[in-house]
């Protein structure tokens, strides 16, 4: 007689998967993605803060640099709010994106207004913003970031 071993449906592998890593995966591809959005942002109206402040936070200069940083922020951000939405419960993509343009402020007011500043001071920047840098563009561009990151994670978390 023939035994059968039940197999998984791709919803339950998909869990399964999600539930074994968290959804980090996902929140380091999101995060990039997001990390992009607001880069584009910032390089149409801001050079700058790619070109000059971002790289210099680590030493670098240049627009590469200074991507290459950024978007790495984002990934690391991005893996920040998974462990987030996954401790508020929240999967649902509208839900999702509205947490993530929340995020998207609160990282402006910790990170940017506040510890950017600072940073750049302690090493000698020379596009050291005022502490605290209450700029408007970069609050627009941290609550796009954070939209984008929120509203792409349900969808990406299985990865």
């Amino acid at each position: 007689m023939e035994t059968r071993t039940p197999t998984a449906t791709a919803t339950e592998s998909e869990t399964e998967t999600e539930t074994e890593h968290g959804g980090w995966r996902g929140g380091v591809v999101a995060g990039a993605v997001a990390g992009i959005a607001m880069g584009v942002v910032f390089s149409i109206l801001a050079p700058p803060a790619l070109e000059v402040a971002i790289p210099s936070l680590y030493g670098l200069s240049g627009g590469v640099a200074g991507w290459v940083v950024h978007v790495s922020h984002g990934a690391v951000l991005g893996v920040a709010f998974v462990a987030l939405a996954n401790a508020l419960d929240v999967t649902e993509a509208r839900r999702s994106t509205l947490l993530g343009a929340g995020y998207g402020v609160v990282l402006w007011i910790a990170l940017a207004a506040f510890l950017m500043p600072a940073w750049l001071a302690a090493v000698g920047s020379p596009a050291t913003p005022p502490l605290p840098n209450l700029d408007t563009l970069s609050l627009a561009a941290h609550v796009l970031y954070g939209a984008v990151l929120g509203a792409l994670v349900p969808s990406l978390r299985s990865l």
